[in-house]
């Protein structure tokens, strides 16, 4: 039995030096355009999971708000994600006549469309 606890243990112990290996390396190797689009891309997933959790616990009396925020909150989350890996300096490769302001351009035009569908979905 003390075997398995010590193993737990380990396994935490593992887990914990991952993310600290991670962190560290997410910190002195990416750039600060991506860290400013992963804070705005984790801003949306929270929007959009309190969102479904506001549906799971309160209802969805009013469907098209809930559907419109929810959608907007995908949308932009997948937009975001895009835009991340156009401007990711890993990527140059694959995205050689795109440059990072053509793809925010991109970016900006995809979510003035996906907002003018939302707001008209509303009603």
């Amino acid at each position: 039995m003390s075997g398995a606890a010590g193993s737990g243990a380990g396994a935490a112990g593992s887990v914990g030096s991952v993310v600290r290996r991670f962190l560290a390396e997410y910190g002195s190797g990416t750039p600060s355009r991506l860290k400013v689009l992963d804070a705005y891309l984790l801003y949306v997933l929270l929007t959009g999971a309190f969102q479904f959790g506001y549906c799971l616990g309160v209802g969805t009396f009013p469907f098209n708000s809930f559907l419109s925020g929810f959608i907007s909150a995908v949308g932009s989350f997948i937009l975001g994600v895009c835009l991340r890996i156009q401007i990711n300096p890993q990527n140059k490769g694959e995205f050689q006549g795109i440059s990072p302001e053509r793809a925010f351009a991109d970016f900006l035009f995809a979510n003035t469309i996906l907002h003018l569908v939302v707001i008209n979905f509303v009603g």
